[in-house]
């Protein structure tokens, strides 16, 4: 075994990419499949929102030789913040998964007694839709995955949290890493995410909290659903994301060494 290989292979991860503007960019590279290989580094990564970034920032950025972005933000989301990116750099392709629960989220909000419980739910909800009406955006993410000419890749949400969250589940179970490993990549977003999401003044703190953490049972419960129904996790992969046998293969052999 080579040094590299053995250094890989002792690393913690997930392999995070510092930045100034944006702290839960990282690799999703290094984790072990079933079969044994490994997801390559350098071709997959997931992130926050992009349009902080510092010009020391796209020069880190333009190191990954980025040749897409996907942008999974709502059209206003993408609006008020858009994507500072190198010059010359990545094409930006959006693939909206509009937020459904900022109404209601409101309304907890302003209410004096919310709880933690009550923004749970609503995050839960908004889970539920990730793993039913909205898969027709993963799948056209997965669309792009399978193009070499589009790797590397990053796709992003606004926290990189829960549609960015979902979406990684999404890949490594396509890749064939197993559950536990996909749970640890999920709830990286607690040691690296700032949190720094512009909730009012006066949110109180358990609802603060709620909102800013990576919660696994959400995530359990929409793998659960998205499986529903399915013979097994290849039926669901061809059925919802468009990966019959030879896609999934393919898709393996690009991303696991």
């Amino acid at each position: 075994m080579s040094m590299d290989h053995a250094a890989a292979r002792d690393e913690v991860l997930p392999r995070r990419v510092l930045l100034e503007g944006c702290t839960n960019l990282r690799d999703l590279g290094g984790y072990r499949a079933a079969d044994g290989r490994r997801v390559r580094f350098g071709q997959v990564f997931r992130a926050a929102a992009l349009h902080a970034l510092t010009e020391a920032d796209l020069v880190v950025l333009g190191r990954l030789g980025l040749r897409t972005v996907c942008d999974l933000r709502g059209e206003k989301e993408r609006a008020r913040a858009p994507s500072r990116l190198p010059e010359g750099g990545p094409e930006v392709v959006p693939l909206p998964i509009e937020p459904t629960v900022g109404a209601a989220l409101r309304d907890i909000l302003a209410r004096a007694e919310a709880t933690g419980e009550d923004v749970v739910g609503l995050l839960g909800q908004a889970y539920q839709a990730y793993a039913t009406s909205k898969l027709p955006q993963y799948r056209a993410l997965f669309g792009l995955l399978l193009q070499p000419e589009r790797r590397p890749l990053v796709f992003h949400c606004s926290a990189g949290k829960d549609r960015t969250g979902f979406g990684a589940a999404l890949l490594l179970t396509a890749l064939g890493v197993p559950r536990e490993t996909i749970l640890e990549d999920y709830l990286a977003t607690n040691r690296f995410w700032d949190g720094h999401a512009a909730l009012p003044p006066g949110t109180p703190p358990a609802v603060s909290e709620a909102l800013k953490r990576a919660h696994a049972p959400l995530l359990e419960a929409a793998l659960a659903t998205a499986l529903r129904g399915h013979a097994d996790t290849d039926a669901f992969l061809e059925a919802a994301l468009g990966l019959d046998a030879p896609r999934r293969a393919a898709l393996r052999d690009s991303l696991l060494e």
